[in-house]
């Protein structure tokens, strides 16, 4: 009797325990982003947001941190902003000193998808939510992401320039982005959902396929001065992932007198770019609306520090688990459709975009 007893106490401890470290197993259900339990603000208390950026080398980033500072001053909220300036060892730093400081949530633009894992592990231990904004961070119990809907702008970069060449089998070059970018991964993913049935159909042929070093225009410069080397200038397209790579492609192009001869495509809509687009000497660019995502970041992290809920669109798989994601809808902007799409939305203004270059080039509103 008193064995059968004791062999009963000890199956209850173990069920205890089992039940105790199944239900240490389930994030998603505490997620911030679902509302679970967090350290909560009231609707009157403040609140701090940490903005760890990776660079402002590209135009588009630095209207991303002055959306931010634009929205915390509207929403009354205390920002802090840092700029790693492409190293992973000053992000961390930077977020560490951040969360040292007391933010209530840290909005995080990786240099380093992988290595980003480091700063959200870091956050939890403290209780801080964070957000993956723009950039997914992989293998990480992220709260949120947001971004655009990054494999689509592949497969409208791609699908934009397969449908404008004049030739089959029409030669491509790819001229992707940083490959510690789990954006540019993303982009690949759609522009080879696009060409790749086109080779098989043998309607194009990949003479290069890279990606560029952070980014860097004069990577991209590398890039497809080699492919058009190799390739005898016999080159129809080329599919870049941002416009600051297509800069780069139009520079290798233009020493060789073929600019407004060969496609390029584009991210991002910077003016530079819309410039080139408006002279002929890129193609097209995919236009991301920023406000929508800075001010979209900006609420959530409002939210996420009160404990409330996050209303997400899907869920994205990092590699760690699925990550609740908004991802907003990328539009695709070429010289016909420059002012009902940027200069509509008050992105850019039609004289900005054309100052400077020859009157009969310039779109007429």
């Amino acid at each position: 009797m008193r064995y059968t007893k004791a062999l009963t106490l000890c199956l209850i401890l173990l069920l205890a325990l089992a039940s105790a470290c199944v239900s240490g197993t389930q994030p998603a259900n505490n997620s911030a982003a679902n509302g679970g339990p967090r350290t909560k603000k009231g609707p009157n208390d403040p609140i701090k947001i940490g903005f760890s950026m990776d660079t402002l080398k590209e135009e588009r980033w630095q209207r991303d941190k002055d959306l931010f500072e634009k929205r915390a001053k509207e929403i009354g909220v205390q920002l802090n902003v840092q700029v790693a300036n492409g190293s992973d060892s000053e992000q961390i730093k930077q977020a560490e000193n951040m969360l040292t400081q007391g933010v209530d949530v840290l909005v995080v633009a990786p240099h380093n998808s992988e290595i980003a894992a480091s700063i959200v592990e870091s956050a939890h231990r403290q209780g801080v939510p964070v957000i993956a904004y723009d950039r997914l961070i992989k293998n990480a119990d992220v709260d949120l992401y947001i971004s655009h809907q990054v494999v689509k702008m592949g497969e409208m970069q791609a699908k934009y320039l397969l449908d404008h060449v004049n030739k089959k089998p029409a030669n491509f070059v790819i001229v992707g982005g940083s490959p510690t970018d789990n954006n540019a991964i993303l982009l690949h993913e759609g522009q080879m959902n696009i060409l790749k049935p086109a080779v098989e159909r043998g309607d194009v042929k990949i003479v290069a396929d890279q990606y560029a070093k952070e980014w860097q225009a004069s990577a991209a410069l590398n890039i497809v001065e080699n492919a058009l080397t190799q390739s005898n200038n016999q080159v129809d397209a080329v599919v870049c992932s941002n416009d600051g790579t297509a800069r780069g492609a139009v520079q290798a192009l233009d020493a060789q007198g073929l600019t407004g001869k060969v496609l390029v495509s584009g991210q991002d809509a910077d003016l530079a770019s819309l410039r080139l687009i408006v002279e002929g000497k890129q193609t097209m660019t995919v236009y991301k609306s920023l406000q929508p995502l800075a001010y979209g970041a900006m609420d959530a992290a409002v939210k996420l520090a009160r404990g409330e809920k996050v209303e997400t669109t899907e869920t994205i798989d990092n590699g760690f688990k699925k990550v609740p994601a908004i991802l907003l809808e990328p539009v695709a902007v070429d010289r016909n459709t420059l002012l009902s799409t940027v200069v509509k939305d008050g992105y850019r203004k039609l004289e900005e975009i054309c100052a400077g270059l020859p009157p009969e080039k310039c779109p007429k509103e």
